[in-house]
């Protein structure tokens, strides 16, 4: 008899083991179906605004609800203010005038670069201001 339950038991676990497996694999397969799909949707959607006449160059918030963009239409560049409900142009401004270098554009270089900075940003401030600390309790 025990004999019996243990053999019970045992393929019990078995196929506990055996249905956990399987729900494991198939919840790590949608996870990579879902990064995969995710970048080709983005680079889809980026390849679709990369060739058009429309292009945004630069944006500030300036406000709650309120920011300033820069704009490339055509071949003119134009300062529109964009609130929740409507968009007005502020002025129309020469390609001259905007700074197109790719340290003031916040879009440009990979998530690793971007990071990266951040990363130098903290440590450098942090420790800067460490060091103004020390040398104001010195004095």
């Amino acid at each position: 008899m025990n004999i019996l339950l243990s053999a019970e038991s045992a393929t019990l676990r078995a196929g506990s083991l055996a249905q956990f497996v399987t729900v494991l694999v198939i919840f790590i397969l949608v996870l990579l179906i879902t990064v995969f799909v995710t970048r080709w949707i983005g680079n889809y959607q980026k390849g679709q605004g990369r060739y058009g006449n429309i292009e945004i160059i630069e944006s500030m918030r300036i406000s709650t609800g309120v920011s300033l963009c820069i704009v490339r239409i055509g071949k003119k560049y134009a300062v529109l203010s964009v609130g929740k409900d409507s968009a007005s142009l502020v002025t129309l401004i020469s390609e001259e005038d905007i700074d197109l270098t790719l340290g003031s554009l916040g879009t440009k270089g990979s998530f690793a670069d971007i990071m990266k900075g951040i990363k130098d940003r903290m440590f450098d401030d942090s420790d800067k201001g460490a060091t103004d600390l020390q040398d104001e309790q010195r004095s």
